[in-house]
């Protein structure tokens, strides 16, 4: 879920750098498609969905069901159709009626996001089992994962996929690689000491930072034994405020927390870096981390620090939602829930009524207004984003992977289309 969960070109970098470093079998993505192709009528959003179709997918399925949206079958389908016969999910495959190619890279992001909505939405247990043996499988000596299978494990990755067991069932603890360690014990391994530069962070990689606030608030999240659609814990407001030593991964979580708050403090968001090229060369808001930290905040207990990024992102948000599409409203709605806010009344935006409009029309919403063009696929399954973001978008990609920054997604892919 800028910062894992994603300035606009970061999850499409994650993908040519994994490509870059992941073996020979692994060695690129499937051609995008081009811009005139048609995309299915059950695909939430329009833009080119090569690097992030099933993480989108996913988002917006798991925020729908958690405003009591129960979303179109042809979108469950849609996403679960995704799934390659081992288990794992690719980024994003056009043509779901033949096997799955031997060398499409799998992405471990993109399956453990369909497994936190396909478990969120139900009846689809096998599925879910089947991904979750097939994380298993790919687990790295270390206890976490990369990722692309065979990557060198890194937090936000690794986060994502602690939540993908949590939401099957399955206790993450009890998930060893062959070297006997479990993605807790990895997750601890990305954890800055209290006299380090970036004092209690969760970095990256621990020899490439990275977007030091995405991994810290995807391993915080994860730390505190929940996932992307996390809610509140209760708060603690004798709970120590400066940095403490320990290496358990309570004291971790807590750590980064207050890292978060701390980045948070002054303006009441986080920043992105410009884009190459731009000519403003100012940093610029970063929407969809800030809404990472402030569900990482709140599954932390630590309402009051997350309270003031909520009130600037119902400020200031809907602009960005609405230019970058469902993975956006969805960070939102997450952000909404995790705090306790109202989505439909989210400032002066239905958040709820914006998600549901990128995608087919759901079949049933409790209170929700979709759109009446929100079925969009059903008249016209020609899709085209001629938004300016999307230019941005293939420049940074070149650029970062050029200089070889190894950051992730947003982390993942938050902010893509």
């Amino acid at each position: 879920m800028t910062t894992v969960r994603r300035g606009s070109a970061a999850f499409a970098v994650a993908a040519v750098l994994a490509a870059a470093t992941a073996p020979a079998a692994l060695a690129a993505p499937s051609p995008s498609p081009s811009p005139s192709a048609a995309l299915p009528s059950g695909l939430y959003g329009t833009g080119d969905p090569t690097y992030d179709g099933v993480w989108r997918q996913s988002l917006a399925l798991l925020a729908q069901d958690t405003v009591g949206v129960v979303p179109a079958a042809k979108a469950v389908d849609l996403l679960a159709g995704q799934q390659c016969d081992g288990g794992g999910f690719p980024s994003y495959r056009a043509d779901t009626s033949q096997p799955c190619d031997a060398k499409l890279p799998l992405d471990t992001n993109a399956s453990a996001a369909a497994v936190q909505a396909l478990a969120a939405l139900g009846g689809r247990d096998a599925a879910v089992t089947k991904t979750t043996d097939w994380l298993k499988s790919v687990q790295n000596k270390d206890g976490g994962w990369g990722y692309n299978p065979g990557g060198a494990s890194d937090a936000n990755s690794t986060s994502v996929v602690v939540g993908a067991f949590r939401a099957a069932g399955q206790d993450p603890a009890k998930v060893t690689s062959d070297g006997g360690r479990s993605p807790l014990d990895a997750l601890l391994t990305f954890a800055q000491p209290c006299d380090a530069k970036e004092a209690g962070a969760f970095v990256y990689q621990p020899k490439t930072p990275g977007i030091v606030a995405d991994s810290t608030a995807a391993a915080v999240l994860a730390a505190s034994g929940q996932g992307l659609a996390a809610t509140a814990a209760p708060e603690s407001p004798g709970a120590a405020t400066a940095c403490a030593g320990g290496k358990d991964l309570a004291t971790a979580a807590h750590n980064g927390a207050l890292y978060l708050s701390g980045a948070l403090a002054e303006s009441g968001h986080l920043d992105t870096a410009p884009m190459p090229g731009a000519d403003d060369s100012s940093p610029k808001p970063d929407f969809g981390n800030t809404a990472d930290a402030v569900v990482a905040l709140s599954a932390q207990g630590m309402a009051e620090q997350a309270g003031k990024s909520l009130t600037w992102l119902q400020q200031n948000a809907a602009d960005w939602a609405k230019e970058t599409g469902p993975a956006a409203y969805a960070q939102l709605v997450l952000a909404a829930h995790a705090t306790g806010a109202d989505p439909k009344a989210f400032g002066s935006t239905d958040l709820v009524a914006g998600l549901n409009a990128t995608g087919p029309a759901p079949e049933s919403a409790k209170d929700a207004s979709p759109s009446p063009s929100s079925d969009k696929g059903d008249k016209d399954d020609t899709k085209d984003d001629g938004s300016p973001l999307n230019t941005w978008w293939i420049v940074g990609v070149f650029f970062v992977a050029a200089v070889g920054i190894g950051f992730l997604f947003s982390g993942r892919r938050k902010n893509q289309l």
